[in-house]
């Protein structure tokens, strides 16, 4: 293991510089360095003696502790890599390819190249109906430019994952990722009880209100009178609209000052960022950690708005988990327990942009205004959960039928799951890869489960932080905790056990049903 951890994290340290390189200046020459370093990557994870020796060591009865948890990790690693070097070669050049498309692409509006935040301003702001339809359609058009490359993806994944025995990709992602297929389905089950009728019901209030805005009748509403263009989040006009708020604000000033009040210093990974929109850099936004060494990078394109400064305390939530790993552990576990852990952490930092108590001593809202705000801040709360809850169960169902089939009428999946679990009605006659406009379809295959166990930790987290520390704005013994509990121990135990250490109880989708109901 020594020896293969040697051979390896070199690989993985220049790789994550590559995929730095290739996301913030993309070009052919950064796109194929990328390439090489993942598929070296995915050839040494391959290797056929070192597969053997490792599962041989997990065979061995006194082998426990931080030794056994290392050769669960990188036997996990090293599963789905047991497939033949030319079908490993095609899935990282056919990967590469669509993500440098999803890099370099700009939908075109009115004959113009439209970035992703015109598009979002266009959605939240115009009440010309028909050129949200052209915005909203825009955001679409890279959709119809990789679906059929995603469908390939999605075969080659297949026929690795049934290389070895698994039923596909879907399964074996959940298989190598500490997750199981029944309890996922069962979880997913539990969520849409707990959202069905109140998504339901504050849906409907929606569209009268957004109805009325638009002048049309409740059955003309169409995807491109809401928001976002996938419905991720609610309308300002199903919430609250805080974008006033942070019109002139310094969001890295805001996110340095909220882990400052943690006991949490996010200052070094700020000086490696990079925050702001440019061409040929990723329009999307992601936290890195380079080397488990200390170089973790953010990378955004930030504009003043409440979705920025949501996705700034969300992604430097990723990046104080990053930092906060204990260095002496090995190598292999000296990361986050797992992808839902740290997403749960970033999930429940994004949501301190709807606190009051945090948009009054951190942004300085002043307290007439909080006063007035506050009555429909829990409501915008409520109803974020609510819409992301359901966009999630689109996409881990579609992402289930996409590996069940890549060639069934996947454009008629995507609706009918649209519809029935967003209440959104498809626009007459539209049949066009609106799926494949999703970058994780390509990029981050069967990932979005980590969101949907990621708001369940979230909520847990935050039940334990009210309990144990008072709340987390400004409590530096909350971040304490975080640090202590949930960061330090890295991937050193499995993410259930964690879970279960630091808040007293397995992963429940309780205490999401419960900030529901409040």
């Amino acid at each position: 293991m020594a020896e293969l951890v040697g051979r390896l994290r070199p690989i993985e340290v220049e790789l994550g510089r590559a995929w730095w390189e290739s996301s913030t200046r993309s070009s052919p020459d950064a796109n194929r360095r990328k390439a090489d370093l993942e598929l070296a990557r995915r050839q040494l994870l391959a290797d056929p003696d070192a597969f053997a020796a490792i599962r041989a060591a997990r065979g061995e009865p006194d082998v426990n502790g931080v030794v056994r948890r290392e050769l669960d990790v990188v036997h996990d690693a090293m599963v789905p890599n047991q497939v033949p070097a030319h079908l490993a070669r095609r899935i990282v050049d056919l990967e590469t390819d669509v993500e440098a498309t999803f890099t370099s692409f700009r939908g075109e509006l009115d004959g113009e190249p439209v970035a992703d935040n015109a598009i979002l301003e266009i959605l939240r702001g115009s009440d010309d109906s028909g050129l949200r339809a052209r915005a909203w359609d825009a955001s679409k058009q890279v959709g119809a430019a990789v679906a059929g490359r995603v469908r390939d993806l999605a075969r080659l994944r297949n026929e690795a994952a049934r290389s070895v025995g698994y039923r596909d990709h879907f399964a074996l992602a959940l298989g190598t990722g500490e997750l199981d297929e029944d309890r996922l389905l069962a979880t997913l089950d539990e969520v849409d009880r707990y959202t069905a009728a109140p998504f339901r019901a504050w849906k409907a209030t929606l569209d009268d209100a957004l109805a009325a805005r638009f002048g049309v009748g409740r059955d003309e509403l169409a995807p491109w009178h809401l928001d976002d263009p996938f419905f991720q989040d609610p309308p300002v006009r199903g919430a609250v609209d805080l974008d006033g708020l942070f019109r002139h604000a310094d969001l890295e000033a805001l996110t340095v000052r909220t882990y400052d009040g943690l006991g949490l210093d996010v200052r070094p990974v700020l000086s490696r960022s990079d925050l702001y929109a440019r061409a040929a850099k990723s329009q999307h936004a992601f936290c890195i950690d380079i080397d488990r060494e200390g170089d973790v990078r953010v990378l955004c394109n930030v504009e003043p708005s409440e979705r920025w400064m949501d996705t700034m305390l969300h992604e430097f939530g990723h990046a104080a988990y990053n930092q906060g790993v204990d260095p002496g552990w090995p190598w292999l576990v000296r990361d986050a327990a797992h992808s839902l852990t740290t997403e749960g952490v970033a999930m429940f930092m994004g949501r301190l942009v709807r606190s009051p108590e945090w948009l009054g001593r951190v942004a300085g809202v002043p307290a007439p205004d909080l006063e007035r705000l506050a009555p429909r801040l829990a409501e915008a709360r409520r109803a974020a959960l609510l819409v992301f809850a359901r966009w999630v169960l689109v996409v881990i169902h579609f992402e289930r039928r996409l590996y069940g089939d890549p060639d069934a009428d996947l454009d008629a999946a995507w609706w009918d799951l649209v519809e029935r679990y967003q209440l959104v009605r498809r626009p007459p006659g539209r049949h066009a890869p609106d799926w494949a406009a999703k970058i994780h379809l390509a990029v981050v295959p069967v990932y979005y489960q980590n969101y949907l166990y990621g708001e369940l930790f979230a909520s847990q987290l935050e039940s334990t932080l009210l309990a144990r520390a008072g709340g987390v704005v400004d409590r530096p013994e909350a971040g304490q905790f975080l640090a202590q509990r949930i960061f330090a121990p890295g991937a050193s135990q499995r993410w259930d056990h964690l879970v279960a250490d630091a808040t007293g109880e397995p992963l429940r989708a309780a205490h999401l049903a419960a900030q529901l109901a409040a």
